[in-house]
């Protein structure tokens, strides 16, 4: 009996064999799906079965991270559900037709990454699974650098943490490189170490810590650092750089560099310099500053800068900088060279003042010893009248006299100047301004002013002898250095000879005034008084021909002689009185002129009788 049951179950598992092997079912399925947190994702089940299957199921399950499995959801050819009781129950929706069937999480999680399965049952017809590893993913926040804040001595012969890096809240995993100059730093035993530290919240996101360990050279003074996170997206690999940083190298100063700051371009004598020292060691040392002739002697400077006030020719020279080694401990020097230039005050010769006689020659010089070229140019009343160190006055006259002014100047210093002068004095008998004798004729009574005016060396001095009027006096006398104007005012009363007589040591020289004194009446004056009694006459002759001619007509209309009715007329016809034929007799008394004029004029008739 039980030989026969085994025989059957045998048969039967043979049968169920044959025809599994002979009907099947193909599931397609993707082998990852990729998303970003957040957003929901689509788990696609494709199937087809070699036979039209009577009943089929689907049914969608998990797998946890310890290895057991959990069905989500279910459908069948009347039923479509999801599984209550799980961590998707309110998360996913399930829709599909006869051969395929999509489950969609709605918001995935970080959590949500793991494997789904996608189980296909069409009893007779075939059964199978497939599965699809659902992959999460968040990009991190940017990185966070940040660098020592101390600097870095390149005398440390191990590595020096340069800075640290930080790259939060990423999934999966990111990851941190460091640049040099956007060159990437590639760990060297040695040289360069990279340190990184992962941390997993609980959250579940990634936070990367990263330092960098570096031997620093000189050479990094001006390096820019940096880091970069990489970390993946769906289908790509995406990168998020930080911001550069620069480090603080020290490093020893093994050179020095001297130069004079100001002033700009040459220096003279009076000037202030200011000269400064730097070396190319970080942080700047110490500097002291010396003169190479005396390196014992330490001059006053501050921060690596000397001032140096009114400077003269003494100063110039080599002066020193110096600062110590720190690697060797030896002192490290720069130099530089000052140059003062200077002009002496200007020496003329003939010093100060010189005597000439009139007609002679000098040559004056002007002379300034100078570290420059010089240039000479000479003035007399801020006029210009030669260039060079050399003057020529020849034929000396009095106007030679006067103050020389010689001006030594540097073309290639602005400003650069000294002067000298000499004043040359012309000696001479007295020489009269204008010194012709003058004629000249003035009427009596009136004041003339007389001017002298004479140069000479010495100074000459001037005497006036007057013969003709004892009424005059000298009302100016104005002396300069060599010369003397006399003015002097006299009365005219009659004929005057004035004499001008300038004297001194080398002689005397003279001027006259010859005046002829005129009388009170000229022949103009004369003329003139003359003429104005004539047309007083005249004037006088015509008035008292009118008065007779009106004493006439009178006398006849009183006699009945001039007739003057209605019953007719008669022509009265006189004969005009002729110029020729009146005499009047003038006397110069000026009575009886007025008494006759009182006569002619004095009887006023009335209208009517006239």
């Amino acid at each position: 009996m039980a030989c026969r049951k085994d025989t059957l179950l045998l048969v039967a598992l043979l049968s169920f064999v044959t025809f599994y092997v002979r009907a099947k079912v193909d599931i397609d399925m993707d082998d990852t799906v990729s998303v970003y947190r957040g957003d929901p994702a689509e788990l696609h089940c494709r199937y087809s079965f070699s036979e039209e299957p009577s009943m089929m199921m689907v049914q969608w399950f998990v797998k946890y991270p310890n290895g057991s499995r959990e069905r989500i959801s279910y459908r069948d050819l009347t039923i479509e559900r999801v599984d209550e009781g799980t961590d998707y129950t309110d998360r996913i929706t399930v829709a599909g037709d006869s051969n395929s069937e999509t489950l969609t999480v709605l918001t995935v999680k970080l959590s949500d990454e793991r494997e789904f399965f996608c189980q296909v049952n069409g009893m007779a017809a075939g059964n199978g699974e497939r599965k699809t590893h659902l992959a999460v993913f968040d990009p991190p926040e940017a990185p966070v650098i940040e660098g020592v804040h101390s600097g870095i001595s390149v005398s440390s012969h191990l590595l020096s943490k340069i800075a640290s890096c930080e790259a939060r809240k990423g999934y999966p995993r990111p990851n941190i490189t460091w640049y040099r100059d956007e060159t990437p730093l590639i760990p060297i035993n040695g040289e360069i170490n990279v340190v990184t530290l992962v941390t997993r919240e609980a959250s579940g996101f990634y936070t990367v810590q990263s330092e960098l360990q570096y031997k620093i050279t000189k050479e990094d003074k001006d390096a820019l650092f940096s880091c970069k996170v990489s970390y993946f997206v769906p289908g790509d690999v995406r990168t998020s750089a930080s911001q550069d940083i620069n480090i603080t190298v020290h490093y020893p100063t093994t050179n020095v560099e001297l130069w004079r700051e100001l002033p700009k371009g040459l220096v003279k004598e009076g000037d202030t310099v200011e000269i400064r020292c730097q070396g190319d060691g970080n942080p700047p040392p110490p500097y002291t500053f010396n003169r190479e002739q005396q390196p014992e002697i330490e001059l006053d400077s501050t921060n690596g800068q000397l001032v140096l006030h009114e400077v003269t020719r003494r100063d110039s020279g080599v002066y020193q900088c110096r600062t110590l080694d720190l690697d060797t401990e030896e002192d490290v020097v720069g130099n530089m060279h000052l140059t003062v230039h200077y002009l002496d005050p200007a020496v003329v010769v003939p010093k100060d003042s010189e005597v000439m006689s009139k007609g002679e020659s000098l040559t004056a010089t002007c002379n300034a010893l100078s570290s420059l070229n010089t240039s000479t140019v000479w003035f007399k009343d801020d006029r210009e009248i030669g260039r060079g160190h050399m003057l020529f006055l020849e034929d000396a006259t009095f106007d030679t006299a006067g103050e020389y002014v010689c001006e030594v100047s540097v073309p290639t210093l602005a400003g650069f100047q000294s002067t000298g002068s000499v004043h040359i004095i012309v000696q001479g008998v007295p020489k009269i301004k204008d010194a012709e004798n003058v004629d000249m004729e003035e009427r009596a009574g009136k004041w003339v002013n007389l001017s002298c005016e004479a140069r000479g060396y010495p100074r000459p001095i001037i005497a006036w002898s007057i013969y003709g009027t004892q009424s005059w006096r000298e009302v100016l006398n104005r002396v300069t250095e060599d010369s003397v104007q006399s003015l002097v005012t006299l009365k005219v009363t009659s004929d005057i000879t004035a004499i001008c007589n300038a004297t001194n040591d080398m002689g005397v020289e003279t001027k006259t005034h010859s005046i002829k004194s005129m009388s009170m009446v000229t022949p103009a004056a004369k003329f003139q008084a003359e003429g104005s009694g004539i047309i007083i006459v005249i004037i006088i002759i015509c008035i008292l021909l009118l008065a007779i001619l009106g004493s006439v007509l009178y006398f006849l209309y009183k006699k009945g002689k001039l007739p003057c009715g209605r019953s007719g007329k008669q022509e009265i016809t006189a004969e005009k009185p002729n110029k020729e034929d009146i005499v009047v007799e003038m006397k110069a008394e000026k009575t009886e002129e007025a008494v006759l004029l009182k006569g002619v004029n004095g009887d006023k008739k009335p209208m009517n009788d006239q």
